[in-house]
């Protein structure tokens, strides 16, 4: 398929496609989108920025033009993708197409969302807290959904989202359609098609544990101290929009308070912002309002923006996997991106884990480099123990010499040595005449005695009863 023309669906829907200028399909939506048609449940896996919303999007559309007594529901874990998800419809629906559609996520008003929720909207997009929570309130019935959507399924469940989707398909019919999209594949999501997923069509675009190939690749080491000065520097080097992401909320505040203190344009987004103070950072860095944005990995997935020509892995992700989702947030719908990373002398262990899921060969290279290393080794220890060896006869030879030197003070030392004898002589002998002594010599003695005396009185006996006149009562 080449262009969406050639594709089975309502007419008002191929108007909208041109209109939103969706003119050539990507792999995924060429794959995807004709099975979805026929009513089949799709198990789909793609890079990150291959167009996978657009691949669910469209099928969702013509069924609901089609049967007008149906829901679709889409299921996201984050706000972001889930507010870049209703605009992709939003777009598709301006014209002709009139279906109603609402979005359901955190750190927006309640009562706004109840409001669209009694104007009978068709599409439902959220993120599995606030879907559970107007569950709860009974705001929200999910008995005519026949489409549903779990976007990001992976990461959905790395965020603990599992109770929050198992408790949302209890309100779903037992009839309907299932398209699951995700970046990876591990075991807990095909536990999870085997469970909700009726025999589902299995779709694969592109490498799951690589980055796309337009994005060049760079490293750079360094100190932990250096990297703020270093991330100047590529930032004064590199033109366009640059994504920064760190690894906490706090250093990305931090981060944006430097900047803009050295004349940068830069707004921080992380989790604990609100959802209109997120919303704002995202308009005014798709605008150029900001060129540059320091981001958790609140934006490592499902940000689209097709501006960012750079990504700058500040500090390494807690998640070898979440490298891949970083680095897709450049080069997206086939434009060229780079990537950089800063290492530091800790983050070694986290880059090999992030080598051995890029790099195939990754482990044929290291157990290459290993056996390289033990011969050097040996090499080592060779030229260590010739080195102890000189060492031993230097300290040889040092101690010789003070052997040496010591017996010629001796012998300089020997024309002094009576000195020694007539100062033992004075304690040993009782007759020895004080007329021969030296003044400092006589003061020794002297104090030899008085301690003799001092001693002598403290050891004197004295009577049992004893008592002084002078306190005695009258």
């Amino acid at each position: 398929m080449n262009n969406f023309n050639e594709l089975n669906i309502e007419s008002k829907l191929k108007n909208s496609l041109k209109y939103s200028n969706f003119i050539k399909p990507t792999p995924i939506q060429a794959k995807a989108i004709p099975i979805a048609l026929h009513g089949k449940d799709i198990l789909g896996t793609a890079q990150t920025g291959t167009g996978k919303t657009l691949a669910f999007t469209i099928p969702l559309l013509n069924k609901l033009i089609i049967n007008k007594n149906t829901k679709g529901l889409i299921v996201c874990p984050t706000r972001e993708l889930a507010s870049q998800v209703i605009d992709t419809i939003t777009k598709l629906t301006i014209n002709d197409i009139k279906i109603g559609s609402v979005l359901l996520i955190g750190g927006e008003s309640m009562q706004r969302q109840l409001r669209q929720l009694n104007k009978r909207a068709r599409i439902i997009v959220g993120t599995p807290g606030r879907i559970n929570d107007h569950l709860k309130r009974n705001s929200l019935k999910l008995s005519n959904v026949d489409y549903l959507v779990l976007d990001e399924t992976d990461r959905m469940l790395d965020m603990g989202f599992t109770p929050q989707i198992e408790n949302i398909l209890k309100f779903i019919p037992k009839i309907h359609q299932t398209l699951l999209f995700s970046a990876t594949l591990p075991n807990n999501i095909l536990k999870i098609s085997k469970k909700y997923l009726s025999m589902p069509e299995r779709i694969s675009v592109g490498s799951l544990s690589t980055p796309i190939e337009q994005i060049k690749q760079e490293t750079f080491s360094l100190k932990q101290e250096a990297k703020y000065n270093e991330l100047i520097n590529q930032l004064i080097e590199r033109q366009g929009s640059i994504l920064v992401f760190v690894k906490t909320k706090h250093g990305a505040d931090k981060i944006v308070k430097k900047l803009k203190y050295d004349a940068h344009s830069a707004e921080a987004i992380h989790g604990n912002l609100r959802q209109s103070k997120r919303d704002r950072v995202i308009k005014g860095f798709r605008s150029g309002k900001s060129r540059i944005l320091i981001a958790t990995d609140v934006a490592a997935r499902g940000l689209d923006i097709p501006l960012i020509q750079h990504v700058i892995n500040y500090d390494l992700p807690q998640v070898p996997e979440d490298y891949i989702h970083r680095v897709g947030r450049t080069g997206r719908a086939g434009k060229n991106g780079s990537a950089l990373t800063f290492l530091t002398n800790n983050d070694q262990r986290m880059w090999r884990e992030i080598q051995k899921l890029i790099n195939p060969n990754f482990k044929l290279e290291e157990k290459f480099n290993k056996k390289s290393l033990k011969k050097n080794k040996k090499f080592n220890k060779k030229r260590k123990s010739f080195k102890d060896k000189s060492n031993k006869f230097e300290l040889r030879n040092k101690k010789r010499k003070l052997k040496f030197n010591n017996k010629k003070i001796d012998q300089d030392n020997s024309n002094y040595g009576h000195i020694n004898f007539i100062k033992k002589k004075i304690f040993k002998d009782k007759n020895f005449s004080d007329e021969n002594l030296n003044n400092g010599e006589k003061k020794f003695k002297n104090k030899k005695k008085f301690k003799f005396k001092k001693n002598k009185f403290k050891n004197r006996k004295r009577p049992k009863k004893f008592s002084f006149k002078r306190f005695k009562n009258k």
